[in-house]
């Protein structure tokens, strides 16, 4: 994802700033699609908001579907709450050893929840992400402004 000085400027942050940010801080990785944050907020605690389960309604009723009286990842068979996103697919391992890849097959049409998380560091600490290195953890203040510079084309701009 490319990281656009607009998009971090609207969270207060200046192009200069983003350049040392990201070029000479060497924490936090790039996603590895481990899944836990998918796996963890997927079995009920996401929600989408009104505006978003009436686009799903009208250009993507593959996951209006899901949607039930406000609610996501609904089983539209029996009605019940799904235990899982029914959108997170896990890749076949490339080896026997290698760990499963997942990804979401509605990326581009996720709800809100999903496109603003991860939001602070002890969200990542606390969730296991494993984007988080050992430097992270001991200046999270410098973690947290890098976590923000990452996200920007992902969340809304501070007021």
């Amino acid at each position: 994802m490319p990281i656009w000085p607009e998009s971090a400027q609207s969270w207060g942050i200046d192009a200069t700033m983003v350049a040392l940010i990201l070029n000479s801080v060497q924490n936090m990785k790039d996603c590895n699609q481990c899944g836990k944050c998918c796996i963890k907020y997927g079995d009920g605690a996401l929600s989408a908001t009104a505006n978003e389960i009436d686009m799903w309604e009208l250009f993507q009723p593959h996951i209006f579907e899901y949607a039930l009286n406000g609610e996501i990842w609904v089983d539209p068979a029996t009605g019940k709450k799904l235990n899982r996103c029914p959108f997170l697919e896990a890749s076949p391992p490339t080896t026997p050893t290698a760990p499963l890849k997942y990804t979401c097959s509605i990326y581009h049409d996720r709800p809100e929840d999903c496109r603003h998380y991860p939001t602070h560091i002890e969200e990542m600490i606390r969730d296991e992400c494993e984007m988080i290195e050992p430097v992270d953890l001991t200046n999270t203040e410098r973690a947290q402004t890098k976590l923000d510079i990452i996200m920007s084309d992902s969340r809304p701009a501070k007021k």
